[in-house]
């Protein structure tokens, strides 16, 4: 099955709850949540305070991408701030397996990202612990960017690497990714799929969806 993961951060945050309700009706999977520290990346987003304020108003799976250094001292932030999926990435910390356990026993799904200069094969030793792992199509830290052809290869790495270790994780991608370029990543091995601007700035957001699932 593949699922539909909009990026709020396209969102027009003066209006977020409603914003949020457009793509639950029309038919989101997952709700993506970037959180950035203005140091691992360099933009600032926003924090569990913001998560905890949208919670009670969506039904749908929070799917909370930490790109900030050393995610273990927040991870329980998010956790109790209603998120469903925390995803940190493998640049951002030497505590990664630390940190995926920590999120495991908050009692969320733990996914590991990585940069579209990280060589997948990194992962390998956190498999184990992971139900997600995102690959970025762009490099993290700001919406609006162009998929980079040259992940593609990456997707279909963590696919083969995943099967090897018999691991049922999801595969996520995120950044660039519209209805016109989604099927590559699709046939690459991904399943969730993260969209921004194409989502939030589409005049029929269900139809948007629907051309995202392929």
């Amino acid at each position: 099955m593949i699922k539909v993961s909009p990026s709020i951060l396209a969102s027009d945050f003066a209006n977020l709850q409603t914003e949020i309700e457009k793509v639950e009706k029309g038919g989101a999977d997952y709700l993506h949540i970037d959180v950035m520290d203005g140091a691992f990346v360099p933009n600032i987003t926003l924090g569990a305070p913001i998560v905890k304020a949208i919670r009670p108003h969506s039904k749908l799976v929070f799917d909370v991408h930490l790109m900030i250094n050393e995610p273990i001292r927040y991870v329980e932030d998010f956790a109790k701030a209603g998120a469903d999926i925390i995803t940190v990435h493998l640049e951002s910390t030497e505590r990664v397996r630390e940190t995926l356990e920590k999120i495991k026993k908050l009692g969320c799904k733990a996914g590991l990202s990585i940069k579209p200069r990280t060589d997948p094969v990194e992962i390998i030793p956190y498999i184990p612990l992971c139900d997600l792992i995102l690959v970025m199509t762009v490099e993290p830290g700001f919406g609006g960017q162009s998929f980079i052809p040259e992940t593609v290869p990456h997707i279909e790495k963590v696919r083969d690497l995943l099967a090897k270790e018999n691991s049922n994780a999801e595969i996520e991608v995120d950044g660039g990714i519209s209805p016109k370029n989604v099927r590559t990543v699709l046939n690459a091995g991904a399943n969730v799929i993260v969209a921004g601007s194409a989502v939030f700035k589409s005049d029929d957001i269900s139809e948007t969806i629907r051309g995202l699932r392929g």
